[in-house]
């Protein structure tokens, strides 16, 4: 009894002197009692973040006034003053007095006042609205999309992949809307030291990483250092999830994302991609004395040491990369010697050396570009081959032609070939006949004749003139489910939704293919190429049946299609009723817009040759090449010309009246008075506007 006495005393003299301190502390000071409950580290509710709460609920005793909660309380009706609590948890910790059921913390949580809310920023959706950018029925389309699917995408990527918004307004409306900063990297494409500090932190990122950044155009820009480094990264998609975590594997502790166009990040990706070399990855490429004396044996044993001890493979792949981002149209391996390989890229029609690589064995370089494709075999070196390959680059399928050749070296001991490797972008095509460009006259007599249900359409050109694009984007644009289109071709360059596509092979020639197709009930046919009599005999057998037949030919301009034909063998009553049109064309290089310079050093007899006139050049501002890191030697991009012959009654007669010889002059003369463009006129035109150089057109406006 007494012992419990004594325990009992201990406790209020513990109780009596705490209760004094904190009086004298009050005294002192001039606090609260508020106040020394949230010096000691309690919170109140209208501390805490707005929407966040405490771990132990909400439980407010009136407007203004703390309320005390206890977490095991086993009575709600029992409430001492807050400073006797506080002692009692302050006895428990150092006496233990206090034996509660639980020693929980305790939390003092005063309600909030009630705020007025504050003004809401306009929605994403709103301001796409009010911005033009999208309709509200769009934007409604794109929200039911957005419910139906389950794997949450996101509203910008609806709105471009499935209902054709264009892709750089939307995300300039999108970073503008949540107050991103916005680069302009326009000013360091020069800067050498800068686009190397690019490159260096690229490097640094694991292969998943780089991978992401390049697929979602992701690029480090500028490192800030006060106290702690960040780092810049811009980025068109500056909302898209992954920006954060590539960021985060740059391993500074702070970054900023900033805007930037889709055009300007393109232009700053090709100058960081035409600086890289194979120095970037681990090869040398200055030239050396590699005399090796080796024997055949040991030749064998060299060129597999050197495959598999290299960074060969990645070499390879990163050069297929490039090429594609870059814009190639083919990629040329050119081994040089024994030990040193070149790599050119023909951009815009023209080749340009890429890489070269004078450390390792120009045989083990052949082998491993030999491994990317299939259908090639590394061991034979004394035939040519075909192949194919095909990667996802950058979200798009591509794929890849190989064609292998062997050539002749000074050093007999090794077994050279030249590979070049046709890049074929799945998604080039599928524009339809506006992405050929043809002048809007043009493009009308086109459109009506590839209309008709019957007849052929020809197309005229070199290699490499753009005929195979122009005859799928026409296709693209006749595309129908209710007809059937078949296509023949070797080999087979484009991939098109919706049609069938046979591929030749050693069992399956052209003769055979269009033999087979005429029982295979065809509406429209493709045919690669008429390169003989008798596939030429069959295309026009077929469009005088009731088909539509598109093909190629290789003639200098539209005339000149007729009279091979002829010369071929098709008997003119033929020629003269199942040709509907024919397509000349050409790809002309542009000059670059921002370099471009006026030629003062023009040829001015040249030009009165070509059928300029003394007061066309006198008033004419003709324009040369520059070359800045925008362009390629003064030049960017490439644009088409076109001769477009249709036929025409007249033209008909002078076909069916042919006997030894087709009449070209009277066909061609003919033509000009109903209309017909030749390719010299539009050359000329292209010169005149200051789109070309005389240089790059030259062979076209000379007269014969």
């Amino acid at each position: 009894m007494s012992a419990n006495l004594n325990q009992e005393d201990k406790k209020r003299k513990f109780l009596k002197s705490s209760q004094k301190n904190d009086e004298e502390r009050m005294d002192k000071t001039g606090m609260k009692k508020e106040d020394i409950f949230s010096d000691s580290g309690l919170h109140f509710d209208s501390d805490l973040p707005e929407g966040s709460e405490s771990d132990s609920g909400s439980a407010s005793s009136g407007q203004g006034k703390p309320a005390m909660s206890r977490q095991h309380a086993t009575s709600s009706s029992h409430r001492e003053p807050g400073w006797i609590q506080r002692s009692k948890a302050r006895s428990e910790s150092e006496e233990d007095l206090y034996t509660s059921s639980a020693k929980s913390p305790i939390v003092f949580e005063v309600a909030a006042q009630p705020k007025a809310p504050p003004p809401q920023a306009p929605r994403l959706i709103h301001t796409l609205v009010e911005s033009g950018v999208v309709t509200k029925d769009v934007l409604d389309q794109a929200l039911e999309i957005q419910k139906k699917n389950t794997d949450k995408r996101r509203m910008v990527d609806i709105l471009v992949e499935d209902l054709g918004v264009e892709k750089s307004v939307l995300l300039q409306i999108v970073a503008r809307h949540y107050a991103f900063e916005t680069t302009d990297p326009t000013g360091m494409l020069g800067d050498k030291e800068k686009l190397q500090f690019i490159r260096q932190l690229l490097e640094t990122l694991p292969p998943l990483y780089y991978d992401l950044a390049v697929r979602h155009k992701v690029l480090p820009y500028e490192l800030y250092s006060n106290g702690y480094d960040k780092l810049v990264v811009i980025t068109p998609d500056t909302t898209h999830p992954d920006v954060h975590h590539i960021a985060r594997a740059f391993k500074y502790p702070k970054y900023q994302i900033r805007y930037v166009s889709t055009e300007q990040w393109t232009e700053l990706w090709r100058k960081l991609a035409f600086d890289h070399n194979a120095k970037q990855l681990g090869l040398k490429s200055e030239e050396g004395d590699f005399e090796k004396e080796e024997d055949e044996k040991e030749l064998q044993k060299s060129l597999e040491d050197e495959i598999g001890k290299g960074k060969l493979n990645e070499l390879v792949e990163g050069i297929l990369v490039d090429g594609v981002r870059t814009g190639a149209s083919d990629i040329h391996v050119v081994p040089k010697g024994s030990h040193r390989t070149e790599f050119h890229f023909r951009i815009d029609g023209r080749l340009t050396l890429w890489s070269a690589i004078a450390d390792v064995r120009a045989e083990a370089i052949i082998t491993v570009v030999k491994d990317r494709g299939k259908n090639l075999d590394r061991f034979e070196k004394f035939l040519s081959q075909d192949g194919f390959a095909q990667r996802m680059i950058d979200n798009k399928m591509i794929r890849f032609r190989f064609s292998t050749m062997p050539i002749y070296s000074s050093d007999l001991r090794s077994k050279l070939e030249s590979i070049v490797i046709r890049i074929l972008r799945s998604g080039d095509n599928t524009k339809g006949v506006a992405a050929i460009g043809m002048p809007p006259e043009q493009e009308q007599v086109f459109l009506k004749a590839i209309r008709r249900p019957q007849g052929i359409v020809i197309f005229t050109g070199p290699t490499g003139s753009g005929k195979s694009t122009s005859q799928f984007c026409a296709i693209q644009h006749i595309m129908d489910p209710g007809i059937n289109i078949v296509t023949i071709e070797d080999p087979v360059e484009y991939l098109i939704e919706g049609c069938r596509q046979v591929k030749l092979n050693h069992k399956l020639d052209f003769e055979g293919a269009l033999r087979g197709l005429l029982r295979h009930d065809p509406d429209v046919v493709m045919v690669g190429e008429m390169r003989d009599k008798i596939t030429a005999e069959i295309a026009i057998k077929l469009a005088n049946t009731g088909h539509l037949i598109f093909s190629t030919l290789h003639t200098n301009d539209s005339v000149g299609a007729i009279t091979r034909l002829y010369n071929m063998g098709i008997e003119p009553f033929l020629l003269a009723y199942t040709i509907n049109i024919i397509v000349a064309q050409r790809l002309v290089r542009k000059l670059c817009d921002r370099c471009k310079l006026p030629d003062e050093d023009i040829d001015e007899d040249f030009l009165i040759e070509c059928g300029f006139t003394p007061q066309e050049i006198e008033t004419t501002t003709f324009y040369k090449g520059n070359g800045c890191v925008h362009c390629i030697r003064g030049y960017h991009g490439r644009q088409g010309i076109f001769e477009v012959l249709a036929m025409t009654r007249e033209m008909r007669k002078i076909i069916l009246k042919s006997r030894d010889f087709i009449d070209e002059d009277a066909l061609r003369v003919n033509a000009l008075q109903n209309g017909l463009k030749p390719l010299k006129q539009s050359a000329m035109d292209l010169l005149r506007n200051g789109v070309t150089s005389l240089e790059n057109v030259e062979g076209m406006i000379l007269d014969e």
